[in-house]
């Protein structure tokens, strides 16, 4: 019982609060004349686009949506943590500096050890930020409140 209980404590303090979160791009609905959840209508610009892209795809039959460029540039800020896909090996670095095209930063927990990265080995659809994980923190917190009843209600009985 007391092996058990050494072991929830260990895993709870192994826990973070902070975790990778891929950013979502926006998705165009298939449909230009489909308004969004707040009733709105798309925007002339994106219906255009959509036009172009439908008629693109009239041989095909069937209309794929390319996702819109990201400039990884402007996603890898310096000073932030994020975790990179770079040729199909994943690195959790934090961002130095960008000289010209390439990335120049360090890993998290080794900052002796540096990469440099060219922003086309970059897969931009992967990169994931390290943000605050609400969810995680309130079930951290139940957890912990839940673990000091039952030792107030032990030590009581």
């Amino acid at each position: 019982m007391q092996r058990n209980l050494y072991l929830i404590i260990l895993s709870f303090c192994l826990t973070s609060c902070y975790t990778y979160q891929v950013e979502k791009q926006p998705e165009v609905p298939a449909d230009p004349k489909q308004q969004s959840k707040n009733g709105t209508t798309m925007s002339s610009n994106i219906s255009a686009k959509m036009n172009t892209a439908a008629a693109a795809n009239v041989n095909t039959g069937t209309v794929q949506q390319a996702p819109p460029p990201v400039n990884v540039q402007e996603k890898l800020t310096p000073g932030k943590n994020f975790k990179i896909n770079v040729d199909g090996r994943s690195y959790k670095i934090i961002v130095d500096k960008w000289e010209s095209d390439s990335l120049v930063a360090h890993a998290v927990h080794n900052p002796k050890k540096t990469f440099k990265f060219h922003k086309n080995q970059i897969n931009s659809e992967k990169i994931a930020e390290k943000r605050f994980s609400q969810p995680i923190a309130d079930i951290i917190t139940v957890v912990a409140y839940a673990g000091i009843a039952v030792a107030i209600y032990s030590l009581v009985h």
